[in-house]
């Protein structure tokens, strides 16, 4: 994870004990949940849109050819 170990992770916690305080890190730590999953469904959301916008072309470019064929004929 990102080459963070357990050692700095507690580091890392510790420090946040520290200068957030005991009352308001559970805050933080829901707060900074809700951001990441927004930004997860967010970008899930992204790659959906990226991976059906080809497949509507190629379905538009398939119809415009049967079309043409139709209309050659």
């Amino acid at each position: 994870m990102f080459g963070i170990g357990m050692p700095e992770i507690l580091i890392i916690l510790a420090v946040a004990l520290i200068v957030i305080g005991p009352k308001k890190l559970p805050d933080l730590a829901k707060t900074l949940g809700k951001a990441f999953g927004e930004f997860k469904r967010s970008i899930n959301e992204i790659k959906e849109t990226v991976e059906v916008e080809p497949e509507l072309e190629k379905k538009l470019k398939s119809e415009e050819n049967s079309k043409e064929k139709n209309e050659s004929e």
